[in-house]
């Protein structure tokens, strides 16, 4: 199999630090040329699935633009230009929750658009969180409560679609895999 090659790529839009809109210019393996083929840039991001010392996962009940009502969320957030996707990790779990952690498990790195981009996300899970000393507020701008749920209650609010957004189903279900206390799961 050979992978798509890029020509040319042409800036159609930009709105730093958010995201820029390019159109690339597309030949196929089999020699097509696709000469207006949209692509999404915007900064990679991190998705942090926390457990805390008694085993509950922090996750938020809050409102966000693309999502009707309320919706669970893990914490999250872009990354900084230059920063370390792990640093940046610690410092949304520590922003958005006041919570810290010293055990961190990387789950992956994934693409969020096959075909179009937009962005790259990191996942990971911090085990242990625990308050911390040096709580800055988030400078978030939704609405948000922090809550406490089980691993069962997580499993539920997953398989109910309490969570909107699919990057966030992502990342708390692969948490939930490795989560050490999952009883489908070998120790």
């Amino acid at each position: 199999m050979q992978a798509w090659k890029t020509l040319s790529k042409k800036l159609v839009y930009q709105q730093q630090p958010w995201l820029s809109l390019e159109s690339h210019e597309i030949e196929l393996p089999d020699g097509r040329t696709i000469h207006d083929w949209l692509w999404l840039n915007t900064p990679d991001f991190v998705i942090v699935s926390a457990v805390d010392q008694e085993g509950r996962f922090l996750v938020f009940r809050q409102t966000k633009y693309a999502a009707q009502g309320t919706t669970l969320a893990p914490v999250g957030g872009y990354l900084m230009e230059g920063e370390d996707p792990l640093e940046a990790a610690k410092r949304e779990l520590l922003e958005e929750t006041g919570y810290e952690a010293d055990e961190w498990l990387a789950l992956g790195c994934f693409m969020t658009d096959a075909n179009r981009g937009n962005g790259r996300g990191h996942y990971f899970l911090a085990r242990n969180a625990r308050p911390s000393r040096e709580f800055r507020q988030s400078d978030d701008l939704e609405e948000q409560e922090l809550h406490f749920l089980t691993a069962e209650e997580l499993s539920e609010a997953l398989s109910t679609n309490q969570i909107q957004i699919i990057t966030w189903q992502a990342g708390l279900a692969m948490a939930l895999m490795h989560y050490p206390h999952n009883p489908q799961l070998p120790s």
